[in-house]
């Protein structure tokens, strides 16, 4: 397999959970939508990475490797690349509650997430998406 392949089928995968997390935000299940909004973002940006020639590690926040490698996005204004660093660190810390809750709480998913949060997460996402889904654009006609 190459890396376009690899790089296409992963960006594949996001736009699944781009189309899942607003489904699941018309739904009103609000911590879904902040799942699939996470897996967007981290199947966008490693999809994005391995275009540009990078292995992304194995873990579910990959904005620092993205701004490591700012220098093979030079056509991206470097404030971009720190607001994407930021929103995929950030949904990275929603990963497990919007799942499984938090135990320490004792409160489960629905408890904790509502409206706001997916609208924020939905708004991360889209503007992660549209990012990668622009680059890939460049990358692979």
């Amino acid at each position: 397999m190459t890396n376009k392949e690899l790089a296409l089928g992963l960006f594949r995968q996001a736009e699944s959970r781009f189309r899942t997390m607003k489904e699941a935000f018309q739904g009103e299940d609000y911590p879904y939508a902040v799942r699939v909004a996470q897996e967007c973002v981290e199947l966008s940006l490693k999809a994005v990475l391995i275009s540009a020639g990078i292995d992304p590690p194995k873990w579910h926040d990959v904005g620092a490797i993205l701004l490591e490698h700012a220098d093979r996005f030079s056509s991206v204004d470097k404030t971009v690349l720190e607001e994407i660093a930021f929103i995929s660190r950030s949904l990275r810390g929603e990963r497990e509650k919007s799942m499984y809750g938090d135990e320490a709480l004792g409160l489960p998913p629905d408890r904790l997430y509502a409206k706001y949060d997916a609208e924020v997460a939905q708004k991360w996402a889209e503007k992660v998406y549209s990012f990668c889904s622009q680059r890939f654009k460049l990358d692979f006609p």
